[in-house]
């Protein structure tokens, strides 16, 4: 209410879940502008609409999010991307963020294959952002061009492939980063691993005890 942090300026009114891991229980729901204060995982899925063109070879669609956006306002991001919300699964997710994002349609949609998952970690000044991004490689026909429906992208753009990492190495690509080493380490960040640990300790201090906190 004072807004004391900068987080919670942008609350959602959309909750992420609470877990230990993906496939575990659901603890609880948390609004998911405020995840990142105690450094909850979130789960999301990104698109990479990608066009065979026959004149400029390899094609990739880049959104351009809008000025009115809680995070990133302004900066070029994938083509379509969004978080795991409360009640939604991966393929869902994938499926409504596309047509609100995109228009894309569930008959273009049947060539999306996955291309795995991606988990990377950073910090900001809203907080801490342990990721997991489900990744999807869709190809689209050279005719067709992306309509934002949701009010949240300001535009679309298609660029070579070689431009596209151009543009993504620049101040206006959404989490940019230009050390090629800190990519690296952001991107081998063990987030199950680290999430993982931290729960057995939790489990050990309940069964052993304080003496086992002490020593810890």
């Amino acid at each position: 209410a004072d807004n004391v942090f900068i987080a919670l300026k942008g609350w959602r009114d959309e909750c992420y879940e609470v877990k230990t891991d993906f496939t575990a229980t659901s603890l609880f729901k948390m609004d998911r502008s405020a995840t990142c204060l105690f450094g909850i995982r979130n789960y999301g899925v990104d698109i990479n609409g990608y066009v065979k063109h026959p004149k400029l070879g390899l094609c990739i669609w880049l959104q351009k999010r809008s000025a009115t956006k809680q995070t990133w306002p302004g900066k070029w991001d994938n083509m379509v991307g969004g978080g795991l919300s409360v009640g939604h699964g991966i393929f869902e997710t994938a499926y409504k963020e596309a047509m609100e994002e995109a228009s894309i349609p569930s008959d273009l949609m049947k060539n999306m294959i996955s291309a795995g998952c991606v988990s990377f970690f950073f910090e900001s000044e809203r907080g801490l952002f342990p990721n997991t991004e489900f990744v999807f490689d869709l190809e689209l026909p050279v005719d067709f061009i992306p309509e934002n429906a949701d009010g949240e992208v300001e535009t679309f753009e298609l660029l070579p492939a070689a431009q596209c990492l151009e543009k993504l190495f620049s101040t206006d690509f959404k989490t940019t980063k230009k050390e090629f080493i800190k990519v690296v380490e952001f991107l081998h960040v063990p987030l199950q691993s680290i999430y993982n640990h931290v729960h057995t300790q939790s489990n050990n201090i309940k069964e052993n005890g304080a003496t086992r906190f002490n020593n810890i």
